[in-house]
């Protein structure tokens, strides 16, 4: 079979890097991949965006699946453009894809489901957004209603900072994705990433993972696309999946279906966890970056007989895919300024040293190649993972290959993993 994954990011090299591995694939393309993504298989320059550029390309390729890595496209309909082509895509439609490209449809969503979540309110102007804060109590959570790369999410200490926060992101701090904005209780608690596949009517449990949003060491700092992450969740046992597939899955996608929003791809559910059990953050139409990588540096089986399922159903009666006892660790390896500002151009050099310690792969994020060099294109440039019989050791595989690298604009925090490390 012949594969196209859409998107070049880690999350998208970790996608086909393990995808190339199952016996039933001949070929994996990539639009518009990166210079890794190149060494599994052809890349075309066409954007993730490209929804015509896209559509044009599989009628020339002809794939048997197309996988849609980001979140964009998916809110854009191209997976509805390319089933109205009957090709197989792992991703939900763009009116299921509203879970994710609305904060304030998938909260009003989940308190017609029942599903636990934040108290929350939603609004288009500056006065009643800041009447709502009297019925909260610091901190307050005020998030982009619209997709913002994972940084439309601000946390503000004070009342002063709340209001503030307030008229900069009406007033188009985060583009049109903030032209509404949810203002949300602050959850206490341990946050995890958890992920189920569907395929429209089913649905089964797929992995969990933990991810490191903030920019700086202890989850200090702004909020990022994700600076690391590792798998398993201590929090997310066996009996807790359960109760999110019972208290969230289950329920939001019944709801979905009510609605005409019927759900294909894979579900990634945000979660606060604590003593009284799980609380959805936030709701994700695709797999999480950086928890993909750690996700598929374990996975024992071959996955795409179950993408194949979600893209034209018969998930009924299957069981979760097999994965490796191993932990595994995703750190990031980002450029200098990131998030705000981040610096580009600089020469990567030393992947092959760094790619050579035992246990190491190197997905690439934010790379590109110029004048035959590999250089930095974007924040996030390289996810360095890792796999050993503990996680404290595949920590310290993905650090040493890290300190491999030669980068001198890049930087990566050096604490990945401590919430589970700290447990003993």
């Amino acid at each position: 079979m012949r594969i196209l994954v859409v998107g070049g990011g880690g999350r998208e090299h970790a996608l086909a890097w393990k995808l190339a591995q199952s016996p039933r694939v001949s070929e994996v393309m990539s639009a518009p991949g990166n210079p890794g993504m190149s060494q599994l298989g052809r890349c075309f320059p066409i954007s993730a965006n490209d929804i015509d550029g896209l559509e044009a390309l599989v009628l020339t390729e002809r794939p048997h699946l197309v996988v849609v890595g980001p979140e964009g496209p998916l809110a854009a309909g191209i997976a509805d453009r390319l089933r109205e082509r009957d090709t197989p895509v792992f991703g939900p439609s763009a009116r299921a894809a509203k879970l994710e490209a609305s904060k304030g449809f998938a909260k009003a969503l989940m308190a017609r489901a029942g599903v636990p979540t934040a108290a929350y309110g939603s609004f288009t102007e500056p006065s009643p957004a800041k009447a709502f804060l009297d019925r909260m109590q610091p901190p307050y959570v005020l998030k982009a209603d619209g997709l913002a790369s994972g940084k439309g999410v601000v946390i503000c200490e004070t009342r002063q900072e709340a209001e503030a926060e307030i008229d900069l992101m009406l007033s188009g701090r985060f583009g049109a994705a903030s032209s509404s904005l949810v203002i949300e209780e602050f959850m206490t608690g341990e946050e995890a990433s958890f992920f189920a596949l569907c395929d429209g009517e089913s649905a089964v449990p797929f992995a969990g993972a933990q991810d490191h949003k903030r920019v700086g060491a202890g989850d200090t700092g702004p909020n990022t696309g994700g600076m690391g992450a590792y798998s398993p969740a201590p929090i997310l046992d066996e009996s807790m999946q359960a109760r999110v597939m019972t208290e969230v899955v289950s329920p939001t996608l019944a709801a979905m279906r009510a609605e005409g929003r019927t759900y294909r791809g894979v579900l990634f559910v945000g979660l606060m966890i604590n003593e009284q059990g799980p609380r959805v953050v936030e709701f994700n139409c695709r797999f999480g970056d950086p928890e993909t990588q750690t996700i598929m540096m374990r996975l024992k089986e071959d996955p795409l007989p179950q993408l194949l399922a979600c893209a034209a159903g018969g998930l009924h009666g299957c069981k979760r895919l097999e994965r490796f006892v191993d932990p595994a660790v995703t750190v990031v390896v980002a450029a200098k300024g990131y998030p705000a500002s981040p610096v580009e151009g600089g020469v990567i050099d030393g992947l092959d040293a760094a790619g050579a310690v035992k246990g190491v792969q190197i997905f690439h994020a934010g790379t590109a190649i110029r004048g035959g060099r590999l250089v930095a294109a974007g924040g996030r440039v390289l996810n360095v993972s890792a796999t050993a019989s503990s996680l404290e050791k595949a920590v310290a595989r993905a650090y040493e290959a890290v300190d491999r690298i030669r980068w001198e604009d890049g930087f990566c925090r050096r604490d990945i993993g401590w919430r589970a490390l700290s447990r003993g």
